[in-house]
């Protein structure tokens, strides 16, 4: 029995004094991996590992910095998703750890106009959504039709018909018209965000329909 309590008394000693060692080790391999994370820009991996390293220590100067960074970045993402509460709350992580950086200050800035402009829309065109997807599907198109001229002018460097030259010509009328249309509900749509939409034109609660109806 004493010779068990000798050993194990042992064991602890050294695993004590293996901790420092092996607690830098932990922190260098989680360090490497969100550097290596963040460089092929996967912000989202790169920051759960740097935050793995901060559990371990949370005075690591390069995981801390490198938290900040790949929170900053995954922010951006959450930004340009619309998802602002959320970038919001990434950023405030960061800021636990740099509270001054100028990044993460700029981007809280940006963010909080972000805000305030989509409360201003909300209220000016509660229906601004489904209109604005529509548009967006419109100019998407466009480059279908783009890409449809494109192959007939390829084809014709092969097939030597001027019969391609003549439907890409026409697609390329086609394809003026819609840039025209898809201009003119742009601009109409732009005036209504911007000025509002009156009362007895607010589609009803619960409708899709669109102010701006595409054909």
């Amino acid at each position: 029995m004493r010779r068990w309590r000798s050993g194990a008394v042992l064991g602890l000693i050294v695993l004590a004094g293996c901790a420092g060692p092996v607690q830098r080790w932990i922190v260098d391999a989680r360090v490497h991996q969100g550097d290596a994370a963040l460089q092929h820009q996967n912000v989202q991996d790169a920051e759960s590992a740097y935050q793995l390293a901060l559990r371990v220590d949370p005075t690591d100067v390069r995981a801390r910095q490198g938290f900040v960074a790949a929170a900053a970045a995954y922010a951006q993402v959450q930004f340009e998703k619309g998802e602002l509460s959320e970038a919001l709350a990434t950023l405030d992580e960061a800021a636990k750890y740099d509270p001054a950086s100028v990044r993460v200050q700029a981007l809280r800035a940006a963010i909080a106009q972000g805000q305030l402009n989509r409360e201003i829309v909300i209220s000016n065109y509660p229906t601004y959504s489904t209109t604005g997807q529509q548009i967006e599907k419109a100019f998407v198109d466009l480059n279908v039709s783009n890409k449809t001229i494109v192959k007939r002018l390829q084809r014709f460097n092969y097939t030597y018909d001027t019969q391609d030259l003549s439907k890409a010509i026409e697609d390329t009328y086609d394809l003026q018209q819609d840039v025209t249309r898809n201009l003119n509900h742009l601009i109409a749509y732009r005036q209504l965000v911007e000025s509002g939409v009156p009362a007895d034109r607010t589609a009803p609660t619960g409708s899709t329909g669109s102010l701006l109806p595409l054909p």
